[in-house]
């Protein structure tokens, strides 16, 4: 069988036969193929080994400390992920390249220029953390999974607030007009309704703080983290936010011990290199069909390592971030927006009579009714009016509630 062994390096392979029975027999194979000597070898199944930043922590992950484990026990089968943390430096072999300088073609300013653009991996997220809201995240990955089946790709803009120690907390999800596939998403955006978004999350100290997305089924069968289109769609959404601590998030269904399937979050930052050859144009953006998607194309050589190329390994540019959860001070049990079934004032109804035993404050403390209801408000009075009183969780005035419930009592 094959594992994939992810390590700083990125995602590499092992070749796995039926005489490899152990942690160490395992341990053997990767000095083998990729000569990383056994004694600098800490290995776990747990993706946090890569965040560990001490001995200490490392030994806080000791499902694979024991060489005589055996792997049947850590049930891992073929194309099982392998987390990798080792002491020293390493030679990683890379494509060929073509001969250059003086024995070779002749050297262009674009070569020289190349020259300077390394790409290496980033060690430390400029995020510290990112923490879920447990109802909007459950609220999100409950829609993916129940109806969508992962079948499709889904997507949202996460909101919410940074410290000033760079730790995200994410709040609330906007998932925005979109058609998904299994292997694209594609984001209609709403100018629009993302203005009224805007002005919600301002008003609640908020703001737009990472993208989260769905990885389908059938992507679960290919060989890489991000793929090479969700790697662009990420440095896009990255660059155009402008913040340093931004977060893309992957929501996937991940094999369980007893052989089914559990709902997975990982979260990640794009590095300052990937985001910067993203602005300055240096990826290609026309996918074709047969390039392997787990490499992203270059328009010219980029160096990593010792080699000039132009297929960099996604990995490269992903920097893992630690995942918390905490309870926000919203619910999120109205109606998501722009999902299959469209939200009505029977919706606003229903959700208002449910809660009628609530203070009023209490009963629109829920971002996607409040997008709702910015659809007949004022953006530049009544909305931010709104929002202080569910942020401060004051009084709403007689006028708002009279306005909100006659709105429902139309339904």
């Amino acid at each position: 069988m094959m594992l994939r062994i992810r390590s700083r390096d990125g995602l590499e392979r092992v070749s796995v036969d039926a005489s490899c029975t152990t942690v160490g027999h395992l341990k053997t194979l990767i000095q083998s193929q990729l000569q990383i000597p056994i004694h600098n070898q800490t290995l776990s199944t747990n993706q946090n080994l890569l965040l560990a930043k001490s001995p200490a922590d490392l030994l806080k992950l000791a499902d694979m400390a024991d060489p005589a484990t055996p792997l049947s026990a850590l049930n891992l089968a073929h194309g099982s992920i392998v987390f990798l943390a080792y002491e020293g430096e390493r030679s990683i072999a890379g494509p060929a390249v073509s001969p250059a300088g003086s024995f070779g073609r002749k050297m262009t300013m674009d070569d020289l220029i190349a020259k300077q653009m390394r790409v290496s991996r980033q060690e430390n997220p400029h995020c510290e953390s990112v923490s879920f809201d447990r109802d909007s995240a459950n609220a999100f990955q409950h829609y993916v999974n129940e109806t969508l089946a992962f079948a499709v790709k889904r997507g949202g803009f996460m909101y919410g607030t940074v410290s000033e120690e760079g730790k995200v907390e994410v709040d609330f999800i906007y998932e925005p007009p979109q058609q998904g596939t299994e292997e694209a998403l594609l984001l209609l955006r709403d100018s629009g309704e993302e203005k009224a978004v805007d002005a919600i999350a301002s008003g609640l100290g908020m703001r737009r703080v990472g993208f989260i997305f769905t990885q389908t089924i059938a992507q679960d069968k290919k060989d890489y983290t991000l793929s090479n289109r969700e790697i662009l769609q990420a440095a896009e959404l990255h660059a155009e936010s402008e913040l340093k601590e931004w977060v893309t998030a992957v929501v996937k269904l991940e094999v369980n011990e007893d052989g089914g399937a559990d709902v997975h979050f990982e979260a990640f930052q794009l590095s300052d290199t990937c985001v910067k050859l993203f602005k300055e144009g240096w990826f290609e953006t026309e996918i074709g069909q047969d390039v392997d998607p787990k490499l992203s194309i270059m328009k010219k050589d980029v160096v990593v390592g010792v080699k000039d190329v132009k297929e960099v390994d996604n990995d490269f540019f992903l920097v893992v971030v630690k995942i918390l959860d905490h309870m926000g001070p919203f619910t999120s049990t109205f109606p998501i927006e722009n999902r299959a079934t469209q939200v009505t004032m029977r919706a606003l109804k229903n959700h208002l009579e449910r809660a009628r035993s609530l203070p009023f404050v209490k009963r629109i403390s829920d971002f996607h009714l409040m997008l709702f209801l910015a659809r007949f408000l004022d953006l530049n009075s009544d909305v931010p009016a709104l929002a202080e009183c569910v942020l401060t969780q004051t009084t709403v005035a007689e006028g708002y509630q009279i306005l909100i419930e006659s709105m429902a009592s139309t339904a």
